[in-house]
């Protein structure tokens, strides 16, 4: 007969995840009881008010009413959609701050970003903050795309009369089908500004789709693969790289999430479960950004580039 066994010491995983929700417990009771500095009107709503009037100018003088209401549209339901998330968490995070760009942008507007001021307490309230914001936005453009096509035209092709030749994602070749029918060879769909409006909310979603670094992707991929967020965020990133084949378009890019870096820090508890039903709207997130996505988004290729700033003589 042997001895009957002893009691079983916890494991040091077990030890680890006990220690880490109460440290994640304790840092939430320490935001609790810090005073927060009151905020004066402008810090709180009044920079915010200002960009988004102007960043509506600037689009309204680049496009008109209806570009102005279809792009601020999709832009601001994709930040509502972080923000109110963080609203739900009780995470620090300021309303949207819209960048008007009247030169640089073909839309008028690079698009906005909210900032959040706090750590994010666990990889649930990650995702749900991530995610939020490209499925918000997704949502609104779906009927600004149908309206887009429906008021855009066909032409016949001619590369020599100017303006800027767009790829198609997916879903916009998809609801051009089903809407307007086969576009015949050496014929072109000309966008009017519902349309432009709409294939930018998709440019935009797909963009901040990528599992790289702090881009919405990457925090939802950060929040559903933890252990293997940096590996994925490094092959996202020389993919993006690799993009650069078709033309300049993702070198500007590329540099910038270079910049911004690629690893994404860790939640306040990180061993916190994400549950199954958000694994299921990742992979809902995935066919989003597969049907958004579009490796040559501005059909520019670099002999052209090279020509536009004088190297090549035509």
């Amino acid at each position: 007969m042997g001895t009957p066994p002893g009691p079983r010491l916890p494991a040091a995983s077990d030890l680890a995840a006990l220690l880490s929700r109460l440290e994640a417990q304790r840092q939430e009771l320490l935001r609790a009881e810090e005073p927060v500095p009151p905020r004066s009107a402008w810090q709180r709503w009044g920079a915010n008010a200002l960009l988004l009037l102007l960043t509506v100018v600037s689009v309204y003088l680049t496009g008109g009413m209806a570009l102005a209401l279809g792009l601020l549209s999709i832009l601001f339901a994709h930040e509502m959609g972080h923000y109110l998330a963080c609203v739900r968490y009780r995470v620090d995070a300021t309303l949207p701050y819209f960048i008007p760009a009247p030169l640089l942008s073909f839309v008028g507007t690079l698009g906005a970003f909210i900032k959040i001021r706090a750590p994010i307490p666990h990889r649930r309230a990650l995702f749900d903050i991530g995610i939020a914001g490209p499925l918000a936005g997704f949502v609104v453009t779906l009927p600004v795309l149908v309206l887009g096509i429906l008021d855009a035209r066909l032409e016949p092709l001619d590369p020599r009369s100017g303006g800027i030749f767009l790829g198609e994602p997916l879903l916009f070749q998809w609801m051009a089908r089903l809407l307007i029918g086969p576009t015949p060879d050496n014929v072109t769909l000309v966008l009017g500004p519902l349309g432009l409006a709409a294939w930018f909310g998709l440019f935009v979603t797909a963009l901040n789709l990528l599992p790289i670094g702090q881009l919405d992707g990457g925090h939802v991929t950060y929040a559903l693969f933890r252990d293997r967020a940096a590996l994925i965020s490094r092959l996202g990133f020389w993919a993006c790289v690799a993009l650069t084949y078709f033309g300049p378009n993702w070198l500007i890019w590329s540099l910038l999430l270079r910049l911004l870096g690629r690893r994404h820090p860790p939640t306040l508890d990180d061993r916190a479960p994400v549950g199954q039903g958000r694994r299921l709207v990742g992979l809902l997130g995935m066919l989003v950004f597969v049907v958004t996505f579009v490796p040559d988004p501005f059909q520019w290729s670099w002999i052209e580039f090279f020509e536009a700033i004088g190297l090549f003589a035509t």
